[in-house]
């Protein structure tokens, strides 16, 4: 496995056994106001575009060394190689930007061309999670779909908190609504567990009715997710599938500026599943709106392995 950053220190944690390398970070960075995001992003498409070449040389290099039969890519876009099965995961295939959509959404498709097959963790026809972003009317690409994708399962448990708040992304947008939510949650009466997704062993103080944690390894965060009455986090497309997989009810505060998470959102609004609020305007009084969505119907999480018989191909 190969990754950068506190991804690939949460990958070497989940899997301490198999072995891993560093790939060149992106390096993107993200903006304090949610509106300036798109063009802070746009600039930084030339780092992007170099990390990746980096990307490519060392993947070559791997191949040689560990005498790789395949690939696949988690939105690596330098990770593929021409000698080999490459496959890309991605739900985006059409990338949203605002007024630049459309030439983000090119960019992105010209991406997934070099590679020989796209996985779409989504279901091909309707009902489908990730809307107008994983399907396209019209295409050139070889898309597969692989249904809902969940490192969790349902596990009838016993309730034992009443909101589970999960926090993810990049920062500053991560702190500021931590900050935001430690102020909201005094006025919550109910068990709380506050799960900060940092990687640092720093700890914060926490109410009597607070319990509050760095991060969890997957076996612990699944436990905690079906222990948990409701879950609040960003609307990220993991996420999603997890609670789709859970079957839970939640609620969402999108990361400010990004298109992709408000989308995801607002189209789970609208179906009726699960509320959401802008991160500015949240206040714990929100959460009364819940009783109006019917939350994620449990689904089942499988890949057909069969699909992996396409590393033998080529």
């Amino acid at each position: 496995m190969a990754s950068d950053g506190d991804a690939l220190l949460l990958l070497q944690k989940e899997f301490p056994r198999l072995k891993s390398y560093s790939l060149p970070s992106y390096n993107i960075k993200y903006t304090r106001n949610g509106k300036n995001l798109r063009y802070k992003l746009l600039v930084q498409i030339p780092s992007v575009v170099s990390a990746s070449k980096k990307e490519q040389k060392i993947v070559e290099q791997l191949i040689k060394k560990e005498n790789i039969i395949g690939i696949i890519s988690d939105n690596r876009f330098g990770v593929y190689n021409k000698q080999i099965p490459s496959v890309y995961i991605t739900h985006q295939l059409k990338v949203f930007s605002g007024i630049t959509t459309w030439i983000t959404s090119k960019i992105h498709q010209k991406i997934i061309k070099k590679f020989d097959e796209c996985w779409i963790p989504d279901i091909k026809g309707e009902p489908n999670y990730s809307g107008e972003l994983g399907h396209l009317e019209k295409h050139n690409l070889n898309l597969k779909y692989v249904g809902v994708l969940s490192r969790f399962t349902y596990q009838k448990l016993e309730i034992k908190y009443n909101l589970l708040v999960v926090l993810s992304g990049p920062e500053p947008q991560r702190s500021l609504l931590e900050n935001k939510l430690l102020v909201e949650l005094k006025n919550y009466k109910g068990n709380v567990l506050f799960v900060r997704g940092v990687l640092a062993e720093k700890k914060i103080a926490a109410s009597s009715s607070i319990e509050i944690v760095n991060y969890l390894l997957t076996k612990d965060l699944e436990r905690a997710m079906n222990q948990s009455e409701i879950i609040l986090a960003r609307s990220g497309y993991s996420t999603i599938m997890d609670l789709a997989v859970l079957g839970k009810q939640a609620f969402f505060i999108p990361t400010p500026g990004q298109y992709e998470q408000e989308y995801l959102a607002e189209i789970l609004n609208k179906k009726v599943i699960i509320p959401f609020s802008t991160q500015d305007n949240f206040k714990i009084e929100n959460f009364k709106e819940l009783k109006f969505f019917k939350g994620f119907k449990r689904e089942e999480s499988s890949i057909d392995l069969n699909f992996f018989n396409f590393f033998q191909r080529k």
